[in-house]
């Protein structure tokens, strides 16, 4: 009886002991395999360097970079932080920002505080009011970073505030149809569809700086909606406008609601 007991107990601890290291050893694969298949490399954040610069750069959504490194305010990122980067191969280069715009947007204010006299009389006068605003908005055309151009060609249509061709105001560039038509920069999709009159198949991406590009005429649209860019990616295949004629691109750049002269941001 005490034979058959010990047999028993043997038993049980040699399946227990079997269970415990098939356990162990799953675990070991486990932890191999995702170690493994989690490829990736560090980038050290420098002056400049926003998270959604670096995310746009890889090509990974901001969110997700900040969520797997555990940034819960991606504007307190100390310069020198090492952030992991899912699925990226190399370092790659990101745009610096420089910080040139705030300087000169302050000096105006400052200007206008210290002779608030002189400003009140001014104002009055039209010829006064109307000689200073100009110089304002070339201003903020000239300090926006350059764009790239969507495509190469001819321009037929050059910009104007009275343009309606296409329902907006823009430029038209003429190009063979079915002509690859690329991101001026990176940003997100805004709108992508042939749901607005006089502009065929559309795409509208939203950059920083409440700065927009629109590239109308498509044949066909290659991104979706809420889709992130880079600069120079495929966004459309260009076509002819909805009322006929030869095959052109349709393009404008917004400041906001604003229509801006967009060889004013092209090279």
């Amino acid at each position: 009886m005490h034979i058959f007991s010990l047999a028993v107990l043997l038993r049980t601890v040699t399946s227990v002991m079997r269970m415990r290291m098939s356990i162990f050893l799953l675990l070991i694969i486990s932890s191999f395999c995702l170690s493994a298949c989690e490829a990736g490399i560090y980038h050290t954040v420098k002056p400049g360097q926003t998270l959604y610069r670096i995310s746009r750069t890889y090509e990974v959504n901001e969110d997700y970079l900040a969520r797997v490194n555990g940034i819960s305010d991606p504007s307190q990122m100390p310069i020198g932080t090492r952030l992991f980067v899912p699925g990226a191969e190399r370092v790659m280069a990101v745009q610096v920002i420089k910080a040139t715009n705030p300087a000169k947007t302050v000096t105006a204010p400052v200007k206008k505080k210290e002779t608030p006299s002189s400003w009140q009389k001014p104002k009055l006068k039209k010829p006064t009011s109307v000689a200073t605003r100009p110089p304002l908005l070339k201003a903020k055309a000239t300090q926006v970073r350059k764009l790239q151009w969507p495509l190469r060609g001819k321009i037929i249509r050059s910009f104007s505030k009275q343009a309606k061709a296409g329902g907006g105001k823009g430029i038209e560039i003429a190009v063979r149809a079915g002509s690859d038509v690329a991101a001026a920069e990176a940003g997100k999709v805004i709108y992508s569809g042939d749901g607005v009159n006089g502009y065929a198949f559309l795409v509208i991406l939203q950059h920083e700086n409440d700065l927009f590009t629109v590239y109308g005429f498509n044949r066909k649209n290659l991104v979706r909606q809420g889709d992130f860019v880079s600069k120079g990616e495929r966004i459309a295949l260009s076509g002819i406008p909805p009322a006929g004629g030869k095959p052109r691109l349709h393009f404008e750049v917004r400041k906001g609601k604003l229509a801006v002269n967009p060889i004013l941001y092209l090279p």
